[in-house]
């Protein structure tokens, strides 16, 4: 086994900013996972594990260590309404599948970017589904001593936007999740994940390389009550799937809209988006999520955390 060595690193992020990879290496299935992860392990390199690439900012100088991608990409049944999903799939190939098999409960995900590894990790949520509302468990392997585990949806802890594989003590590589499903009929099926996307389409500024939202949504009871009356008499409470305020409101109500640092911009379209123009650096964007970040925190005196991960 080999790793490719000093890899660009743009064309694996939707955001398409990025250095070198010092090592890159792409794992077909368990088994190439825990001989790269051996290898890795005698060359004593740092290792990141990435999936779509859709809620990833890279350092502009890269990543000095291993860059390693599960692409277990096996889909299959395993009773009438649970499927075992490898974690390399893409969301919208699983969704396929599901439309095919006429299995209901997943359509929220129409037009998510990104694999099922990433959702499952990042607990992954829109129009009032989650990932953790399907899900009945999932297999992982630890990076140090490559014992693999499985976990029932409780043991995940899921939280908002979160689970126990983005805890920094948990160092592990999520390999396949099973999912539970309803009977559905395709054609119902298909409307909704069609409105999803389209939803998508005119809300997200998806014609530019982004990282989707890059700030979670802040819980309601976070604010003080001035602030809450506030946001009631503007009708902007949303619920995600406990209340949230939309940090998209927040940074519009900074004045923040359309704001630049080089070729990074706040998105006229969807605030909670920074998008690249063009050549934008990741120092570029990081200005951005520092000055979004102070403002809110001066006008509304409250703290907000990024959704992205930041390499």
């Amino acid at each position: 086994m080999k790793f490719l060595k000093n890899i660009s690193l743009k064309k694996f992020s939707n955001f398409r900013i990025g250095g070198k990879a010092k090592y890159f290496f792409k794992a077909k299935n368990i088994s190439e996972i825990k001989k790269a992860l051996i290898l890795a392990k005698q060359l004593k390199a740092k290792i990141f594990v990435l999936g779509g690439g859709t809620n990833i900012l890279f350092n502009d100088k890269g990543f000095n260590g291993l860059v390693l991608i599960p692409e277990i990409k096996f889909i299959k049944k395993i009773n009438k309404n649970t499927v075992r999903v490898g974690a390399g799939v893409k969301v919208k190939d699983f969704l396929n599948f599901l439309v095919k098999n006429e299995l209901s409960g997943f359509e929220w995900t129409g037009g998510l970017p990104g694999t099922i590894g990433g959702a499952i990790r990042g607990n992954a949520g829109a129009f009032g589904g989650e990932v953790k509302d399907n899900l009945v468990q999932v297999k992982s392997i630890e990076i140090n001593t490559l014992k693999e585990k499985i976990r029932n949806n409780k043991e995940c802890l899921f939280d908002y936007r979160s689970s126990v594989f983005k805890d920094k003590n948990v160092n592990e590589i999520i390999l396949w999740g099973d999912f539970k499903f309803k009977k559905g009929k395709k054609e119902k099926i298909l409307k909704s994940i069609n409105e999803k996307i389209n939803y998508r389409k005119e809300r997200h500024p998806i014609e530019y390389p982004n990282i989707g939202s890059i700030f979670k949504n802040v819980p309601v009871e976070n604010f003080k009550k001035e602030f809450i009356e506030y946001f009631k008499s503007k009708n902007i409470i949303k619920i995600d799937p406990k209340p949230v305020i939309p940090v998209a409101f927040l940074i519009a109500e900074c004045g923040l809209k359309g704001k630049k640092y080089g070729d990074a911009c706040i998105s006229l379209k969807h605030t909670n988006f920074i998008i690249n123009l063009g050549k934008a650096k990741a120092k570029d964007v990081k200005k951005l999520i520092n000055l979004i970040q102070k403002t809110i925190k001066k006008r509304f005196q409250i703290n907000i955390e990024k959704e992205i991960i930041e390499i």
